[in-house]
């Protein structure tokens, strides 16, 4: 019996991605290989609940939800998320993955939506982003850079040209460090540079405190 560590599992609503929004369940696994400076779980890298692929797909059925989000921490660490996104496919549900982008995405299932991290500089783990990836990323895929200021942004800019990026993917979300960069900002320089991305603000963060869990 396959299993994963959970960190937690609920319902609420999508606060990224161009699925923002909507009413989403979140399946967040434990562990990270990464410590980004801006991190907002870090109550993620423990080992989190044993549960097993069942369990998660009973709980995830009991919310009743046409939606679902693998997240972490850093999913893609654990062996058994592939088959999990494939279980969750077959409810008839759409299977949203985020990944930070260092560990190989074409282990998933075709079906299922990859939300692709690029660590920007300010991160401070830029240099462990698996450029490769990029190479698999499907068109209703979707890749994500988290700014924290100007280098950022001019980071992101360039990675943004040299690959192609809007042309490759469904979207490419640009998202300010929450406390850290004004949003107004951040569109500012969008726009200046008449930029084919998504400005993306973390709804979860202006509904609740941005401290709460389990939203």
């Amino acid at each position: 019996m396959q299993t994963l560590d959970i960190a937690e599992i609920f319902k609420s609503i999508q606060g990224e991605s161009t699925w923002a929004g909507l009413p989403c369940t979140f399946v967040r696994l434990a562990g990270c290989n990464l410590r980004c400076a801006y991190c907002d779980t870090a109550y993620a890298y423990g080992p989190g609940t044993r549960m097993s692929i069942d369990e998660v797909v009973q709980q995830y059925t009991a919310l009743g939800c046409s939606l679902v989000e693998i997240t972490g921490g850093e999913p893609l660490l654990q062996d058994a998320s592939p088959v999990l996104a494939e279980r969750l496919l077959d409810t008839g549900c759409t299977v949203l993955i985020e990944t930070n982008g260092t560990v190989p995405i074409e282990i998933l299932p075709p079906t299922a939506i990859r939300i692709m991290d690029i660590k920007c500089p300010g991160s401070g783990m830029a240099d462990r982003t698996r450029w490769e990836n990029i190479a698999h990323l499907a068109p209703q895929d979707e890749v994500k850079f988290v700014i924290g200021g100007r280098d950022d942004f001019e980071w992101s800019r360039d990675v943004l040209r040299r690959y192609d990026l809007a042309k490759r993917c469904h979207a490419v979300l640009f998202s300010a460090v929450f406390g850290l960069l004004e949003p107004k900002m951040l569109a500012g320089w969008i726009l200046d540079d008449g930029l084919a991305v998504r400005l993306q603000l973390q709804l979860h963060k202006y509904i609740w405190r941005p401290e709460k869990r389990g939203v």
